[in-house]
């Protein structure tokens, strides 16, 4: 019995269920049985149904060891009310089984379920009379990034830059020298330019954008909009989830009408501390562990919403698709659960602690006959952690598996994503940081405008990059040349600064060592003159030597 691995993405529980019933369907054990003098082929007991489809959840990826004998029950109710299955005689549709001798066998209608699809918006286009063309329906474009977050330089959203008047720069050769001074051994003084002011509403935007598009990376899809609605998310809630936190790291609350009853936390700090409860003064009596977790487990019970809140269910049922990578699913649960509203967080943080807290403790009485202490705790909060508006296909299954995973990591899971945090707060506060600019500079030319940019052609692009910036160069190259108030010796340097700098330009304008050595002319070289006292002996007559030759 093999269970293939469902992993994140939309409508991740509609194919675990279809899933689920494919492999009951095709591999269940099926024989004849008699009932009341009467022999039915192919069909099955109720209890060999329970036995055969527990073993199978238990041996699956997708909900492992943890469910119950009970909960499988129950997923075969919703298969007999979902015509999966129907009894001998044909009936379906009540939520009537239970685990004993009663004969079922499996209709011949498919029950798989269909995924939901999101309605196509039809754009028609008008075309003149004599076309004979029909339009062709135009689907929405899905983005892959969530939300773009505000750049510091762009402009409100009221201002239009439609028709806006551009004045063109033109640098000159003085410009020029400014901004290329550096190459030719100047450094010009620079100014800080102060950024446009973030308002608190750009800041949010960005929280927003940059944890969703976290999420998005962390589970491998290209869009969110079919496991969460993103116009549900509150920017508010995650950064009050971040910063708002006491020293061990639980939400703390501003309305504190929306805090946990006083009683509800007394008696679970009673639990939690166990058997350290003497402290709180609180009567004792034979069974009194018992009657204070009925009073956690009824609060809890009777929540409007679960902790994780409706609209995230799909969000989070798609995470546990990445439970085999655990340091992945960590990473994915931290930021679905700073999404949920700070009320919840804290509920979520306070209930898991004591979750943890009583399983570890060895000198806990049994709460629960006949289940043990982290069974209790797992079947008992795993509908009010997670369960969808509906109450359909596998949410009791998945509610389970998740709080499993939550229990053993809930330490790691509900803090604050530390990578994610840095991350955010760099950008934000590199959109606050001041930027330096040198003389020269675009931002020194005041422009009765803002400019925008145009696209220009492949040839027009290369023609630009060819002669674009070589005819200011040019230009300055000559007032090199012709600046009669720099030295020969001055000049020469900073003639060769250029060259290293701009080789082509240079080339260009001197492409041969005779055009270069014209503009620096040899000065001719003086004779030397010959002194009368630089002879010894000038006025001694010549001496014939005497001649070897005999």
């Amino acid at each position: 019995m093999e269970h293939r691995l469902v992993g994140p993405g939309p409508y991740r529980a509609t194919k675990l269920w279809n899933e689920t019933v494919e492999l009951f369907r095709t591999r269940m054990p099926l024989r004849k049985h008699r009932c009341r003098f009467k022999s039915y082929d192919r069909c099955f007991t109720a209890a060999e149904a329970v036995d055969w489809l527990h073993e199978l959840l238990r041996c699956s990826q997708n909900f492992g060891p943890e469910v119950t004998r009970k909960q499988t029950v129950q997923l075969l109710k919703k298969f007999l009310k979902n015509h999966v299955i129907e009894d001998i005689k044909g009936k379906w549709g009540q939520e009537d089984f239970e685990d004993n001798r009663h004969l079922y066998r499996f209709p011949p209608s498919s029950p798989l379920k269909p995924y939901p699809k999101k309605p196509e918006v039809w754009n028609y286009l008008r075309f003149p009379p004599s076309s004979p063309l029909k339009p062709y329906p135009k689907k929405p474009a899905y983005q892959k990034d969530v939300i773009k977050f505000p750049e510091w330089n762009d402009p409100p959203q009221s201002t239009s830059q439609e028709n806006i008047p551009v004045r063109p720069v033109v640098m000159n050769s003085e410009m020029w020298y400014k901004r290329h001074s550096i190459a030719i051994g100047e450094v010009p003084a620079c100014r800080l330019v102060y950024r446009r002011q973030l308002t608190e509403a750009n800041v949010e935007e960005i929280w927003k954008s940059m944890t969703l598009s976290y999420l998005q990376k962390v589970l491998g899809l290209d869009s969110l909009e079919e496991v969460l609605d993103i116009k549900l998310v509150n920017s508010k809630f995650i950064i009050h989830n971040v910063y708002s936190v006491s020293k061990q790291g639980v939400v703390i609350l501003d309305d504190k009408s929306k805090e946990l009853p006083h009683w509800v936390l007394s008696a679970m700090k009673c639990l939690a501390n166990w058997p350290n409860c003497s402290d709180l003064k609180q009567p004792m009596y034979l069974g009194f562990e018992k009657d204070v977790f009925k009073t956690i487990a009824d609060y809890y019970g009777h929540l409007k919403e679960p902790l994780l809140t409706f609209h995230l269910f799909d969000a989070f049922v798609s995470v546990l698709g990445l439970l085999q990578k655990e340091k992945m699913a960590i990473e994915a649960f931290q930021i679905c659960c700073l999404l949920l509203p700070p009320e919840n967080r804290r509920k979520l943080q306070l209930l898991m602690r004591m979750m943890a807290r009583i399983c570890l403790n060895k000198e806990m009485p049994s709460l629960c006959d006949g289940f043990g202490t982290r069974t209790l705790m797992v079947q008992t909060f795993s509908r009010c952690i997670l369960c969808s508006k509906d109450e359909v296909d596998l949410d009791e299954l998945l509610a389970v598996r998740l709080v499993t995973f939550l229990m053993d990591n809930y330490q790691e899971i509900l803090k604050v994503p530390l990578a994610l945090q840095t991350s955010i707060e760099e950008r934000v506060a590199h959109l606050r940081r001041v930027q330096i600019k040198y003389p020269g500079a675009d931002m020194d030319i005041t422009l009765s405008a803002p400019s925008f940019c145009r696209q220009i052609s492949p040839e027009e692009f290369e023609y630009q990059r060819a002669y674009g910036s070589q005819e200011p160069l040019a230009a300055l190259l000559e007032e090199v040349i012709t600046d009669a108030k720099l030295s020969s010796k001055e000049k020469k340097k900073k003639l060769k600064q250029f060259q290293k700098s701009y080789p082509e330009v240079y080339q260009e304008r001197f492409p041969t060592p005779e055009s270069e050595a014209l503009l620096f002319p040899e000065k001719p070289k003086p004779k030397p003159q010959l002194f009368m006292w630089a002879l010894k002996n000038p006025f001694q007559p010549f001496q014939r030597t005497r001649s070897f030759r005999m």
